[in-house]
């Protein structure tokens, strides 16, 4: 890293990915930016949906950052300033405009899934935060098969997830294992049946191995999967969180690029 600070993402950004305090863009203690991930998996990382940086940030301020990293986010604005303020303080950290359709932050997006940028079997660390909270249901296959074709034969696989039991809805069809809550924007929260969830990281040969259920009731759970064939498997605990409002930012309207 170069002697001049390390900035901050822009406020306008921030607000639009969630908590915008600089403590959660920054790692003052050097420690591994992703605490429920072992450090040795975080030589080669992928972080499908960088943002503008928090996680990134976080991983060039670790102690022994990541060899290699590789940054994708549908936001180009922000893609650009990780650029030119996160790249220049550390060579190592790649991050590419990934080309898929939303209609706030990627209006003229394919909208068709995409594949990653990036080489089969590369990464001991793919971090999908904030992700599949937003990825419509026929979608989610191709992308996890894509996470899975990124991953080492020993890697380890960080996303977060709004989840829900499809028992407690009886009006929905067989074939429907997602909830939306905004008509305009439906990848604006997505909320997934679990055991749909359970089975769609088996079929795309993912093992998971620790869950952590959301602090607000019904909120995001964290879920770490191994693609390791032979990795031990977990339950879902139960979500005994306090109930709260945990509001995510609307973006039916393209907002003004930020750079």
């Amino acid at each position: 890293m170069t002697g001049t600070a390390l900035p901050f993402p822009p406020l306008p950004m921030r607000q639009l990915v969630g908590p915008t305090e600089e403590s959660f863009f920054d790692n003052p203690t050097g420690e591994p930016a992703l605490p429920d991930i072992d450090a040795r998996y975080f030589e080669h990382v992928f972080d499908f949906g960088c943002g503008c940086g928090r996680v990134a940030r976080r991983m060039i301020q670790q102690r022994v950052p990541p060899r290699t990293y590789l940054g994708i986010d549908i936001h180009r604005g922000m893609v650009e300033w990780c650029q030119r303020h996160l790249t220049s303080h550390a060579p190592s950290f790649r991050f590419e405009h990934f080309d898929a359709y939303n209609v706030g932050f990627n209006p003229q997006g394919s909208r068709s899934p995409q594949r990653f940028p990036a080489t089969d079997g590369a990464y001991t660390l793919v971090n999908a935060w904030s992700v599949f909270t937003h990825i419509l249901e026929p979608d989610v296959a191709h992308y996890l098969q894509e996470v899975r074709r990124v991953m080492t034969g020993d890697a380890m696989f960080l996303s977060t997830w709004f989840l829900t039991e499809k028992v407690y809805f009886p009006m929905m069809q067989e074939f429907q294992n997602a909830l939306y809550i905004n008509t305009n924007d439906p990848t604006n929260a997505v909320i997934f049946d679990r055991d749909w969830v359970r089975r769609s990281f088996a079929a795309a040969g993912l093992r998971l191995t620790a869950i952590t259920p959301p602090r607000v009731r019904g909120f995001a759970w964290i879920l770490i999967a191994s693609s390791r064939p032979d990795a031990s498997e977990v339950d879902f605990p139960l979500d005994e969180a306090p109930f709260g409002v945990k509001r995510p930012p609307l973006t039916e309207r393209p907002p003004t690029e930020i750079r």
